[in-house]
């Protein structure tokens, strides 16, 4: 099945359209309007620099669902030491910055110039969302993503000293469950991510929990301002 290039018109092909790689189309722009679009269907950009846009929708998709959160004893201790100070939207532009630095064993980056820019806007717009992770006055790690409904589609993660991007993850799941959101899209299949509980789903799971999701109101703005910082403790798994 050849890859669809999609027009000037915000619009994308059925998501079973993907080829087996989850690829589904190439082409049009970063608007705020297309990616919203895009995010609503289950689809999301991910490509390098030098490459077209790429539209992809995974078969399956890696999914964490709240309540199945692990947290281990190990990152129970850090948390509770108190090493770090976890915000939420203090430094989005920050975050996304560092999540584009080198990675062991890849010699680029996906998050294009292109890609930021994007992303700050969607920020802009209360709808991109970032959690911080502070040493100190030090930025140590954190992650972005983007909220719809009851869906929060994590993009990427960064940390700086070990840990703490999990306690980023952790603190962000701890008050979505308190919101009462029904799932953190993490798009592929990552080690780092099962070990914290997420796994893999049908991609017509994905999208049938999704529809359900998108019927209640996105959490919009600045969520500094109306998330606490201090989370629930996490269960034991």
């Amino acid at each position: 099945m050849p890859v669809y290039r999609l027009p000037e018109a915000v619009r994308f092909p059925p998501v079973d359209h993907a080829v087996k790689s989850g690829l589904l189309a190439v082409g049009g722009d970063l608007s705020p309007e297309r990616l919203l679009a895009a995010y609503r269907e289950g689809i999301f950009p991910w490509y390098g620099d030098g490459e077209p846009i790429l539209w992809w929708s995974p078969d399956p998709r890696f999914v964490l669902f709240p309540d199945e959160l692990h947290v281990s004893r190990s990152m129970r201790q850090f948390l509770k030491k108190g090493i770090v100070r976890i915000t939420f939207d203090r430094d989005f532009r920050g975050v996304i910055s560092a999540c584009r630095g080198p990675r062991p064993g890849q010699d680029g980056t996906w998050i294009t110039a292109e890609m930021r820019e994007a992303y700050c806007v969607l920020h802009d717009l209360g709808y991109a969302h970032s959690v911080e992770v502070w040493q100190g006055e030090e930025l140590a790690g954190g992650l972005y993503g983007v909220s719809l409904g009851r869906a929060f589609f994590g993009e990427s993660m960064f940390s700086a000293i070990p840990n703490a991007s999990k306690a980023a993850l952790i603190t962000l799941v701890a008050q979505l469950r308190e919101r009462g959101f029904d799932l953190i899209d993490c798009q592929v299949d990552t080690a780092h991510l099962a070990g914290l509980g997420a796994r893999p789903i049908p991609r017509r799971t994905f999208r049938t929990l999704l529809q359900r999701s998108l019927g209640h109101e996105t959490l919009r703005g600045n969520w500094g301002k109306t998330i606490t910082t201090k989370p629930e403790k996490p269960t034991e798994s």
